[in-house]
């Protein structure tokens, strides 16, 4: 078991072009398009957001090496994708499989899965008054689950470049009370578990690391939270838990803006009492920052509404974000977290204002960071 602290960022692949949203939203739509119509709020607000290499497709196998080597480079050890399948099959795949599988340096950044199996809404941009209709359940039929696992073992589990943590293929789920619900109980959800992971090491795959995503509050509509996360880990057999983003566990308590560095000192504690209190590790988060006021109808009022219309991370620059990633570190070191993982939120979460990848105001700021923090970067 490796004592090196390894760090991996969420990619959420939204960013080219998928069948789905071309019915929803109109051919070749992707959330550029709320980034490059995204506008200030209120007085001081830094918005819109420019991406530094402009809104390229993702599913080109040239940006995506270009992406690559910026994350290799910085001190990136893998990308945790969020994948998704609905009861139709896959969505917004083509990034992962006709991108990143096949760029040409893709070994120098491993990548996993993490399921997005929530409820898929309509919320791009979301009205500030109503229910966001809902497009997509997160829970699917037992044999739509069956398919997903089989697609998962076939064509992710099988390449050279997935994530392995101690040798295992790691694999977490979001929601997991969503997959509980479509298997029918945790009993039942452990027994489709146990006949996957036997599956997987049958065709010479190796063991699967189960990470379970957890949160305190509900963001999205329709999520369901874990009541007894001990419970759950111990009756699906878990590996680890960690977090997607600090506002799952912390709320916002300013309106339109939030000190960052309150809410990672919050967080900071939160490692700790998720640690003492989990019975299997905890994989501490570090979120770059939060604005999810892109997915918002501009010609509705921003006022406190819910998600998304919602408190801003305010002074979340570079030089904070290095501070809580030097937090992170000095955590893991002491707590004797094995396998010493930490997760970042995320890689290019442009729309909700948590994105690695450099912009026009603080160009590469947030991955020089990580490279001064964990690789021995340039002061």
């Amino acid at each position: 078991m490796s004592d090196r602290i390894q760090v991996a960022a969420y990619y959420f692949p939204q960013y080219h072009a998928d069948p789905r949203n071309d019915r929803w939203h109109g051919a070749g739509w992707t959330e550029w398009d709320l980034v490059s119509r995204a506008e200030p709020r209120f007085d001081g607000h830094d918005q819109p957001k420019v991406p530094l290499w402009g809104m390229g497709d993702e599913a080109d196998p040239a940006e995506q090496e270009r992406k690559i080597d910026a994350a290799a480079d910085h001190g990136l050890d893998a990308w945790i994708w969020d994948w998704y399948w609905y009861e139709e099959g896959p969505f917004l795949n083509r990034a992962l499989e006709e991108g990143y599988l096949r760029a040409s340096n893709r070994a120098r950044l491993p990548f996993s899965l993490m399921w997005a199996n929530h409820d898929w809404l309509n919320i791009h941009p979301a009205k500030a008054f109503g229910q966001a209709p809902l497009l997509e359940p997160g829970q699917i039929s037992m044999p739509a689950l069956q398919a997903a696992l089989d697609y998962i073992t076939e064509q992710y589990f099988s390449q050279d470049t997935y994530w392995h943590v101690d040798g295992e293929l790691y694999f977490s789920i979001y929601e997991v009370m969503s997959l509980v619900n479509t298997c029918g109980g945790l009993a039942a959800t452990r027994r489709v578990l146990d006949a996957w992971r036997e599956r997987v090491c049958g065709l010479g795959l190796g063991d699967i690391h189960l990470n379970i995503v957890v949160w305190g509050m509900k963001i999205l509509q329709n999520e369901t939270k874990i009541e007894d996360v001990n419970q759950v880990v111990d009756q699906l057999g878990a590996d680890s838990v960690t977090s997607y983003v600090w506002i799952h566990h912390q709320a916002l308590d300013s309106f339109p803006t939030t000190s960052y560095s309150d809410i990672a000192e919050r967080s900071v504690q939160d490692w700790a009492d998720f640690t003492s209190c989990y019975q299997v590790p905890y994989f501490p988060n570090v979120t770059m920052g939060w604005d999810s006021s892109p997915r918002t109808l501009p010609s509705d009022r921003f006022e406190l509404r819910g998600y998304p219309f919602m408190a801003l991370l305010e002074g979340n620059t570079p030089q904070a974000f290095e501070s809580a990633l030097r937090r992170a570190r000095e955590f893991l070191e002491k707590s004797g977290t094995k396998p010493a993982i930490l997760t970042l939120n995320a890689w290019n979460e442009w729309t909700e204002g948590s994105y690695l990848e450099p912009d026009t105001r603080h160009g590469m700021g947030y991955l020089e960071a990580i490279q001064r923090v964990f690789r021995g970067g340039s002061k």
